[in-house]
């Protein structure tokens, strides 16, 4: 990421209710020091020296007068959604603001980060700055620009219509989405993190979950919000020793237990997400009995099983799927949720057990008579322990 980028370390706190964070009373007097003494960039030109040695992408350095015009003067009506960062609006920038950019008036989602200005904030504003500002895939949300002025901390992303998996997947109003788009969901989301694993300097997203995979129109996905990524182990190291940082549910077991960061992390938190598409619950529901609260305690010990799998399928996807589709997902699910790291699939070995259920024509379930055998599938996926 560049030497520069080292001297911020990415999210070493975290604002969220979902999430593990640690009081500053628990900074020992080291991380104290360093707090105090380092300066974290508080304009454009600051922002943009940082970059110089890792910028890939042009960001544009909006101001906060700009900011206003863009969002109506960031009207209630225009808020998409918010969280313990603050607030998210739809913007418009049209040509006789910002001359050439494309599809005039250019639509775009404005993260505002809240007013306070601190020093978490901060951070996570600009790893997300720094990492997006040098990253572009098809299956990441691109980065337009960002505001640094004065307390501002703002960041103008492309807009994407369809909002959230996490929205869409979970909506009592919206109609449960099919199996094929759960499928796409699935095969972009993993794209996304695949290309950060293998990326010249691999990063680690470690913060992978519904909420933090939007869809355009196609349902297209992309990762967003990189506040909590990190860089990836290099060289003969095996992991990065950071902070645990996260959200509960999500979180892989032995990064909760050593604070110890693979991109096989990521991985569990794949498998998590994939849970999720196939039986339309949240990876932790208070409101379901004592155990089925957890949903990947609940549903591991049935993935292997074909006799009680179908009960684990979304009831209202009403059987519309194809019988083999599901039971190919749902042994990607269990070997990504493996508590043995090193037995987890590499993220492009997800992708490529993930390609052939995009083009499944297999008769649905609810057209197809079946005889379920109580022994394990024998189907095998294409996937990599080591």
């Amino acid at each position: 990421m560049g030497n520069c980028w080292c001297r911020w370390e990415p999210s070493i706190y975290r604002v969220s209710s979902n999430a593990k964070s640690e009081s500053p009373k628990d900074q020992s007097p080291s991380e104290k020091q360093r707090r105090d003494d380092t300066k974290l960039p508080s304009n454009p030109k600051e922002v943009e020296d940082l970059r110089r040695d890792s910028a890939a992408n042009p960001l544009i350095a909006f101001t906060f007068e700009e900011l206003k015009i863009i969002t109506g003067n960031f009207r209630q009506d225009r808020v998409l959604g918010g969280g313990g960062f603050g607030s998210v609006y739809k913007g418009f920038i049209s040509e006789d603001l910002r001359v050439g950019l494309q599809l005039q008036p250019l639509p775009v989602a404005v993260k505002v980060h809240d007013g306070d200005n601190s020093y978490q904030g901060h951070r996570e504003w600009l790893a997300e700055v720094i990492f997006l500002g040098q990253l572009s895939h098809p299956n990441l949300v691109k980065l337009f620009g960002y505001c640094c002025e004065d307390d501002h901390r703002v960041l103008i992303y492309e807009y994407m219509a369809r909002g959230s998996v996490e929205n869409n997947l979970f909506s009592r109003v919206l109609l449960p989405l099919p199996w094929s788009t759960r499928m796409k969901i699935a095969l972009g989301a993993a794209k996304g993190l695949a290309f950060l694993h293998e990326a010249e300097k691999p990063v680690i997203y470690r913060d992978f979950k519904t909420s933090n995979i939007l869809l355009d129109l196609d349902y297209n996905a992309k990762l967003s919000d990189f506040g909590l990524a990190k860089d990836g182990p290099v060289g003969d190291k095996s992991h990065v020793s950071t902070r645990i940082m996260g959200t509960y549910g999500y979180a892989a077991p032995e990064y909760i237990m050593t604070g110890h960061l693979t991109p096989r992390s990521d991985v569990y938190s794949f498998g998590v997400v994939l849970l999720e598409l196939l039986t339309g619950r949240k990876s932790l529901d208070k409101s379901r009995p004592a155990r089925e609260q957890n949903l990947t305690d609940w549903a591991l010990p049935l993935l292997k099983e074909k006799k009680k799998l179908l009960n684990l399928i979304d009831p209202r996807l009403e059987g519309d799927y194809p019988i083999k589709g599901v039971h190919k997902a749902a042994m990607l699910a269990y070997h990504c949720l493996n508590r043995n790291p090193k037995a987890r699939p590499l993220m492009r070995d997800i992708v490529d057990s993930l390609e052939p259920l995009q083009l499944s024509d297999e008769v649905p379930m609810e057209n197809t008579v079946i005889t379920v055998v109580s022994e394990e599938p024998k189907e095998e996926l294409n996937v990599k322990g080591g």
